[in-house]
Formats: structure tokens, C-alpha cells, sequence
């Protein structure tokens, strides 16, 4: 009997060391969830709609903060549906979507980080030139290949993916992950393991290079000028390097993990394949938001009128009049 055309939904096995507390799991989670998108929204809207922020650097930051909601939506509904949920299953096709969407997430991540260590590098080593070189036409280039590039990479591997015959049903995840579920086949999976290691050298590797490069081309730069200059300088490239740091140490854990199954207890495993999906969305708004001298003024302007506003709404008529 071929039991892979009988294969048309998951189990995701991964909710195990959840059970227990599934409804302070549901709780947590729905939270999280919650402050991702309302404090990567605010962010978002104090840059769209404050015009002296239209400037490179903060709408990398937008960029980033939409690709950090991307990433969060195509995890958390199902995640909040599975935890309300006895049995955690999912259809074949959405489990390739949802991995189609978290690894263009993924990809999308690393190189807006590139791009932004590059607006850096230029803001820093070439300030003279800097409004030559990062141009609007520049800013939209590089936005258009940060989404476009890894939509196309990761839409070759979806098309793979989708056409493989899977034997298993259990996938030990909380979420779909591609290399995972192609380990489901009973097919020969040398071409889309090939493909993914293709995707892997020339979606990630490159931008860490070049992410590594340019700081130290910033750090030689900040050497050889005082300490103002490298202070400003610090407080400028700090948050990036926090995000970047943080995403970059997570993601190739789940990469390594994910080819080599590592031998470490399974709730760690769980923690650190999510901590990339939860983490970074979470901190990128209240970093940027706090380190970036002209946001944080923004935002506290933005939510003292708003306080002001609600004040004075409800103030008596009367005494709206005096």
C-alpha cells in the first residue's frame, strides 16, 4: 500500500511539554502577540506619518518592524489555535505555507540588516557622501531586493516542497518547518536538500559577511576620531547590533539543529526555534524606540497629545468654556 498519497495533514508533536499549562501558555503567548503588534504598529505609524523621518535609516527601521509582523503573524494564530486546540494538526499546504512565509521572514531579516549596516557604513566612513551614494532611488532598490530576492528563493523551495510524497505524518514541531517536513518524504530529497543549502549560502552567508565588514570598516573609522564622534556613533549602531546579534545566534542554532539534530533536551530546542520569531519583533520597536534619540521623542510627543487630547475630552463642557 503507498501510503503517500494518504498523507494530506500533519501532527504537530511539538506541543508535548505544553500540555500541562496550556491555557498559561495560551495566556502568554496571546500577549506577546499582542505588545508585537501594537508596539511595532506605533513605531511604524510615528515614521510614516512624522516627515522628518522620512530619512533612510528610520524607514530601514519600518522595514524591518513590517518584516518582524510578517514573521509573527505567520506563527502566532496558529500557534494560539493550537494551544486551544486537543490535537495539533495542520493541512500539508498550509504547513508549506506557514514555512514559506517564516523563512521568507527569516531571509528578509538578514538582509534588511545588511542593508542597514551598509546605511551605517556610508552614514559613518563616508559622511560627505552619504546623500549621493543613499539615495531614495538607493532606499528603494535595496528594499525591493530585501523582500523580492528571498520571496523568489523561498517560492523555488515551496514549489519543491509541495510536490514531495510524504510516509510520515509527525512533524516534532510547534510550527512547519521546510527542512523538517521534507524529512517526511519517502522520496530521494538530495535536490531539495541541495537547493536549500544553495539558499542558505547565498541568502544568509553573504549578508553576515557583509554585516561584519562594515563594522569593521566603523570601528577602524571611530579609532581614528575622537570621543564624541565615537560615542555618537555607538549610540547609532548599538541597537542594530543588539537586533543583529540576537537574531543571527538564534537563527543558525535552528539552522544547525535543524541538519544535524543536535543532541540537547527537546524544551530547548523548542525555546531556541522560536526565540527568533518571538524576541527580535518583540525588541526591535522598544529598542529602536528608546535608543533612537528622534523616535523616542517622537513617541512621547505622539502619546502626550493623545493624553492631553483624552483630558480635555473629558473635561466638563462648562469648564471647556472658560
Amino acid at each position: 500500500m503507498d501510503y503517500s498519497t494518504n498523507v494530506t495533514y500533519l501532527l504537530l508533536t511539538g506541543h508535548v511539554e505544553l500540555e500541562k499549562y496550556r491555557s498559561l501558555y495560551f495566556l502568554i503567548t496571546f500577549t506577546l502577540y499582542l505588545l508585537i503588534i501594537c508596539c511595532n504598529a506605533l513605531v511604524i505609524f510615528i515614521i510614516y506619518t512624522d516627515k522628518s523621518l522620512h530619512e533612510p535609516m528610520y524607514i530601514f527601521i519600518a522595514a524591518l518592524l513590517c518584516n518582524a509582523v510578517i514573521g509573527s503573524t505567520a506563527l502566532y494564530p496558529k500557534l494560539l489555535s493550537d494551544l486551544l486546540s486537543e490535537i495539533q494538526i495542520v493541512s500539508y499546504g498550509a504547513c508549506t505555507f506557514q514555512s514559506y512565509f517564516i523563512y521568507t521572514y527569516g531571509l528578509s531579516e538578514f538582509t534588511l540588516l545588511s542593508a542597514m549596516a551598509y546605511d551605517r557604513y556610508v552614514s559613518i566612513c563616508k559622511p560627505l557622501q552619504y546623500s549621493t551614494i543613499i539615495k531614495t532611488t538607493t532606499v528603494k532598490k535595496l528594499l525591493f531586493c530585501c523582500w523580492f530576492v528571498p520571496c523568489c528563493e523561498n517560492g523555488i523551495a515551496l514549489t519543491l516542497t509541495y510536490q514531495i510524497k510524504l510516509c510520515k505524518f509527525k512533524l516534532n514541531r510547534i510550527y512547519c518547518n521546510n527542512n523538517a517536513l521534507v524529512k517526511l518524504s519517502c522520496e530521494d530529497i538530495t535536490v531539495r536538500n541541495s537547493y536549500g543549502l544553495f539558499v542558505l549560502g547565498v541568502g544568509v552567508f553573504p549578508p553576515l559577511f557583509f554585516v561584519f565588514f562594515s563594522y569593521i570598516r566603523i570601528i577602524y573609522v571611530c579609532l581614528k576620531n575622537s570621543k564624541d564622534f565615537r560615542r555618537k556613533a555607538l549610540q547609532t549602531c548599538l541597537p542594530h547590533l543588539i537586533v543583529f546579534i540576537s537574531f543571527t545566534v538564534t537563527s543558525l542554532f535552528e539552522v544547525v539543529n535543524s541538519r544535524l539534530e543536535l543532541n540537547v533536551p527537546h524544551i530547548f530546542i523548542m525555546i531556541m526555534s522560536v526565540e527568533n520569531l518571538v524576541i527580535p519583533p518583540l525588541i526591535n520597536p522598544i529598542i529602536y524606540g528608546l535608543k533612537l534619540r528622534e523616535i523616542f521623542k517622537r513617541i512621547k510627543k505622539y502619546l502626550w497629545n493623545r493624553k492631553i487630547q483624552d483630558a480635555f475630552k473629558n473635561t466638563p463642557a462648562v469648564i471647556q468654556h472658560l
